[in-house]
This record gives C-alpha cells, sequence and structure tokens, in this order.
C-alpha cells in the first residue's frame, strides 16, 4: 500500500530532513506545493486533506492554523511546532515514554513532535519518577549541550557564514529561565515542579545532550546507581531505538571526555549513569535533527501507519 505524504513547511531544516527520509521510501508518496503556492491557504488545505499524513514543520501560530484547515478526519497530523505538546487530544510522539503510548499513537490523528531537549530529558526522568526513585516534587536542574542546526535556517547561517569571533566558544542561551521546552518537560516526566534548564550552542552542526547531575540523598530512601541503571535497563528493556549504557561506562570515560556527537545520523538515544557513591550525573546523547526533530517525526509516522517502527531510519 502507498500511502500520501505532506510536508507544510518543506523549506526548513525538519522538513528537508523528513524529505530525505521519506524520498527513501516505496510506501510513501510525498504530495508537493508549487514554491509560489507555498503560503496559499486554499492550495495548503487542499494538500493537507489530501495527506494520510501531513508533517507540520512550522512556527507555532501557522502550526495552528495549518491544523485548523484539516477537516479530512482521516488526516493524521504530525506536529514539528510546540504548539501542541501539552494540548488535550494531541498524543505526544515519543513512543518510548511509557508502555500505552505506541498504542496512543497508532490511535490518534493529531500527534505532538517532542523538542530534541525535551526528549532527552524526558527519557532520563519518566522512568526515574514512574519508579518512585524520582520525588515528583524534587527540584531538578538539567543543561543541554546541542549543535547549532537547532537554531534553524538564521543560525546555520550566521555560524556558517559569519566571521563573528564570538561563536567560537559555547554560548548558554535561554537565561530568562523560560524555555519553550519546560512545559512539556514537566507534563511529560511528571514532574510537579518545574526545572531548571540550561541549554549551550556549540560550533558544531549537531548532536545533543542534556545532563542531570543528581545527589542520591534526594531520591528515595536506598536508591543506589545500580538502582537507578536497573530502572532504565528495565523501562528501555527491547526497545529498537533507546540504548542504555553500562553503569559508570568505561567506554566513555576512556579518554575523559563525552562525545556529544557520538549517536549522529541514527535515530538512536544513548542513556547513561555516571556516579560516585553520593551523586549521579544521568545522560542522554541524540542527534538532534534526527531522534530530537525529523526521525522522530517519521518514526511516529510508523507507528500510526502499523508499519515497522524502524522502517526508513
Amino acid at each position: 500500500m502507498v500511502y500520501h505524504a505532506f510536508v507544510d513547511g518543506q523549506e526548513g531544516t525538519t522538513g528537508l530532513r523528513i524529505h530525505e527520509y521519506l524520498a527513501q521510501r516505496d510506501d510513501i508518496e510525498v504530495l508537493r506545493i508549487d514554491v509560489d503556492k507555498r503560503k496559499d491557504p486554499a492550495e495548503r488545505a487542499r494538500l493537507l486533506n489530501a495527506a494520510d499524513v501531513a508533517f507540520l514543520c512550522l512556527p507555532d501560530v501557522a502550526a495552528e492554523e495549518a491544523a485548523a484547515l484539516v477537516t479530512n478526519p482521516n488526516t493524521c497530523l504530525i506536529d514539528a511546532s510546540t504548539a501542541h505538546r501539552t494540548a488535550p487530544g494531541w498524543a505526544f510522539g515519543l513512543p518510548e515514554l511509557a508502555p500505552s503510548q505506541r498504542e496512543l499513537i497508532r490511535s490518534s490523528k493529531r500527534i505532538s513532535n517532542p523538542g530534541c531537549h525535551a526528549s532527552a530529558f524526558i527519557l532520563l526522568l519518566r522512568p526515574l519518577v514512574d519508579a518512585g526513585l524520582v520525588p515528583a516534587a524534587l527540584a531538578v536542574s538539567a543543561s543541554s549541550i546541542t549543535g547549532y542546526s537547532g537554531g534553524g535556517k538564521k543560525m546555520i547561517e550566521q555560524y556558517e557564514t559569519s566571521g563573528d569571533s564570538g561563536l567560537a566558544s559555547p554560548r548558554p542561551y535561554a537565561l530568562s529561565l523560560a524555555h519553550k521546552h519546560l512545559p512539556e518537560m514537566m507534563t511529560h516526566t511528571g514532574l510537579a515542579t518545574r526545572p531548571i534548564f540550561m541549554p549551550i550552542v556549540g560550533k558544531f552542526y549537531k548532536g545533543l545532550s542534556v545532563s542531570v547531575p543528581l545527589h542520591l540523598s534526594e531520591l528515595k530512601a536506598g536508591t543506589t546507581p545500580e538502582a537507578v541503571q536497573g530502572a532504565f535497563e528495565q523501562r528501555y528493556a527491547g526497545e529498537r531505538f533507546i540504548r542504555v549504557m553500562p553503569l559508570r561506562d568505561p567506554a566513555a570515560l576512556a579518554d575523559g571526555y563525552f562525545d556529544v556527537q557520538a549517536c549522529n545520523d541514527t535515530n538512536h538515544v544513548d542513556i547513561f549513569v555516571f556516579a560516585n557513591q553520593s551523586q549521579l550525573i544521568l545522560m542522554a546523547r541524540l542527534d538532534n535533527l534526527g531522534k530530537g526533530a525529523s526521525g522522530a517525526a517519521v518514526q511516529s509516522m510508523n507507528v500510526h501507519l502499523g508499519l515497522d517502527e524502524g522502517k526508513g531510519l
């Protein structure tokens, strides 16, 4: 069977990468909009309603407007913006979130694609909150280092064509403590206290790693590094795209530095627990353009259509 897919916002970083994934497929026919009609509401509505799956790779307001154009009950929307990530009636497009999540994605015609930082953070915290090891009320902090492609075309151009010497060093941002991923980071982990989150953009194209430091004394009484490692291994057993690395992974520590880009060009997430007897650093790395954006969207499409989850990935 051949399915029809449409990417609204096909010229953006996420949209272009989705096109690359779908171009490899013989079971997907991509519907394309003429360049001069990209902002024509009637033509966009026609293509959105002609699609089995439509990807919204748009700013938040434009994504909300596009969703309102869909009247075909058979069209499944997968929204890559932040507009619907905590909205009622939208399934969160992270199949590994919980045992019931794939069924929600299969049955929903409205799927919100997770943010890149949020994906890594949620995959680190949700299993521990569910297991009762991390109290929901715990005040958690996290940092993330990411490649500049996460900032879209404008930031990519800035890094690749500007002679600004200030771009050579890492740049912390979102210092107003109001990063747009925070609502989904709370909603989909079960945390009741707003995390403190600081992302950092570096002078490399892609790759992302989120780090969460924890004191064992703040966790459930008696929690050990081995218990945390075990919670990850139990939750992600059998998951195709989640790899739980060995406790205090010797390979990652071999040269003393962590490779943020080791999952690039894959749909994998690597989960790490580094620990001493009183403290932990949880780390998750992924390709911010793959599992952190376009790969996740295609994975959700596969789940929704009942196809092999890893097809084309």
